[in-house]
């Protein structure tokens, strides 16, 4: 469970914990953006080689999940396929509370 309040963000990161890493994680958004909150977009940002990063605002509404990579994902490009590093985040809540869900696969204790 991860609540973020007024000012509160989560930096670009990748959670990855141990030795073994599950190649997808999930978030679902429990509270209702623009009544309980606003701001506190996830975020989506591919570290492309060679190209400059690329950010996604993945609009999530009340109940609504993201499945999303942990550490790369391929991308297809000219002589075949290669993986972006990818990174993720929360941008500030401007006001009220958010609540998610974050579900991590793999032992991240």
């Amino acid at each position: 469970m991860l609540k973020y309040e007024t000012g509160d963000y989560n930096c670009l990161h990748q959670d990855l914990y141990g030795d073994l890493v599950f190649p997808l994680q999930l978030t679902v958004l429990l509270s209702a953006p623009g009544e309980e909150f606003t701001g506190g977009e996830f975020l989506l940002v591919e570290q492309r080689p060679r190209v400059q990063s690329r950010g996604e605002v993945v609009p999530l509404r009340q109940g609504e999940a993201v499945i999303f990579p942990v550490h790369h994902r391929p991308v297809q490009g000219m002589r075949g396929h290669y993986r972006v590093t990818m990174r993720h985040g929360v941008s500030r809540l401007r006001s009220g509370q958010r609540y998610t869900l974050g579900i991590i696969f793999h032992d991240a204790a």
